[in-house]
């Protein structure tokens, strides 16, 4: 079947079935701001949703099949089958479809360069930070982040410069819709094997997504991960620039004198080929965070940015929502929330919430059968660094329950390796264990890609009522 273009639509209307997400309501906010009508649907209500409502979209929770007569393209998210009520009300009608990655790509077609940031963990962390930068010192880009980052007003920011700034996402081979000049790879690890069937062919892709850097691109590599060294080996002779970022003095972007305050903020001098160029100081914690603005000064200095400038920039970089986040204080617990969904995500985020001195209570929520089927040794050990940990029912997303994976498997599992952990099935079980069991000072950290994050918001909420009834 011949591939949909965007271009063909103009003055139509776009309808996006799973708008509520974070890249198709970034998407949704582009389409409109280049003069097509746009209207979807997502699931389930949301802050998203009501957002878009605001702006005048006509968007609905549910499945709305009648929605689609009328429109000129219909757009998909990954987690939309075949068999959804809209997608097959388009078929009937013969309405073009097309997959959210392959509008991301055309879009971004428009523009003369594109940085895209790869990478198992991080992208959205390291996206927004180079996005916060760029846009700080006046290089005007278009940005799509898989998150949203105060510093841009959302999750996309239309530019006039002609370059564009993404995240590439590697599920279902998205990114090798998307054009490149400059790739920053960060690292590669396992994850969404349900997909890809093993390591060789996450490797494989990786490798397809550089092969499509041009004569002149730019590759930045984390130096330190074995994967990402293999499959950069594997990229045919061109002239393309290669540098690399890590920890080790021997890489072309290293710290100098990397070191951490009381809350775990990073602080280090930028060093390229064994010259400090700059003093940095971080207000988000962690070694993580530290590599993720190593790669972002890396990016602003291949692309000729003033590096002490960069560097100041970042001294105001707070995170992109759902990183990391402090949302809220309850009954002196300090609620955070992360969006890590897969067990290497989990121990960095665990890891982070540990420089603080605090008592760490994990809230996790797994994410998807097949992921934590995949993954299901390294789930039972993701939280050794935390004090106590809650797990919650398996989120879905776009699977089936298949009946041979379970919380309670995990539970049993992660009593095996000496972790004191509960099952707390749904929100309201969980906030119940943590109000009984939590206390002041603890760090309560909330972590999933699903919508654990309301979980905050839902004690938040009681907390507010119970001040104001008092």
């Amino acid at each position: 079947m011949k591939q949909a273009k965007l271009a063909d639509h103009k003055g139509q209307r776009v309808h996006m079935v799973g708008i509520g997400g974070s890249s198709m309501s970034g998407l949704a906010q582009m389409l409109v701001h280049d003069g097509f009508t746009v209207s979807g649907s997502d699931s389930a209500d949301s802050y998203t949703l009501a957002f878009l409502k605001e702006m005048g979209l006509d968007v609905r929770a549910g499945h709305h099949p009648q929605m689609v007569a009328g429109a000129g393209l219909l757009v998909y998210s990954a987690a939309i089958p075949e068999d959804d009520p809209e997608r097959v009300e388009a078929s009937r009608l013969g309405i073009p479809q097309m997959d959210r990655a392959v509008l991301l790509g055309q879009i971004m077609e428009a523009s003369k360069s594109q940085i895209c940031v790869c990478g198992t963990h991080g992208k959205t962390t390291t996206t927004a930070m180079i996005a916060q930068v760029f846009t700080d010192l006046g290089s005007d880009p278009s940005v799509h982040l898989g998150g949203s980052l105060d510093a841009i007003g959302g999750s996309i920011r239309v530019g006039k410069s002609g370059l564009f700034i993404a995240e590439a996402c590697e599920f279902n081979r998205s990114f090798l819709h998307m054009p490149v000049t400059l790739a920053a790879l960060l690292n590669i690890e396992e994850d969404h094997l349900d997909c890809y069937g093993d390591m060789a062919h996450v490797e494989a892709a990786y490798l397809d997504f550089l092969e499509r850097l041009p004569q002149e691109g730019v590759l930045i590599a984390l130096g330190s991960d074995p994967r990402v060294r293999r499959v950069v080996s594997r990229l045919k002779p061109m002239r393309r620039r290669m540098v690399t970022f890590g920890e080790d003095a021997g890489f072309d972007y290293s710290f100098g004198d990397l070191r951490y305050d009381s809350l775990g903020n990073a602080r280090f001098g930028f060093v390229f080929a064994g010259q400090t160029l700059s003093q940095v100081s971080l207000r988000v914690p962690g070694k993580y965070n530290a590599l993720h603005a190593l790669c972002a000064l890396a990016v602003a200095h291949q692309q000729g940015l003033p590096i002490q400038a960069a560097a100041d920039s970042l001294t105001h970089f707070i995170g992109a929502h759902r990183r990391f986040e402090h949302t809220g204080t309850v009954q002196g617990m300090e609620l955070y929330h992360d969006y890590g969904h897969n067990p290497a995500e989990m121990r960095a985020a665990i890891s982070m919430a540990r420089l603080q001195g605090r008592r760490v209570i994990a809230v996790m929520q797994p994410h998807t059968y097949s992921r934590v089927k995949t993954l299901f040794e390294d789930y039972l050990t993701c939280t050794q660094e935390a004090d106590i940990t809650l797990a919650t029912d398996i989120f879905a997303a776009r699977e089936k329950d298949p009946g041979d994976i379970s919380t309670p498997m995990l539970i049993e599992g992660m009593h095996r390796h000496g972790i004191q952990a509960y099952h707390t099935p749904g929100f309201d079980e969980t906030e119940a264990w943590l109000l009984q069991n939590g206390r002041p000072g603890d760090l309560v950290l909330t972590m999933g890609c699903g919508n654990i994050n309301l979980l905050n918001d839902q004690m938040n909420a009681h907390a507010r009522r119970t001040q104001t009834t008092v």
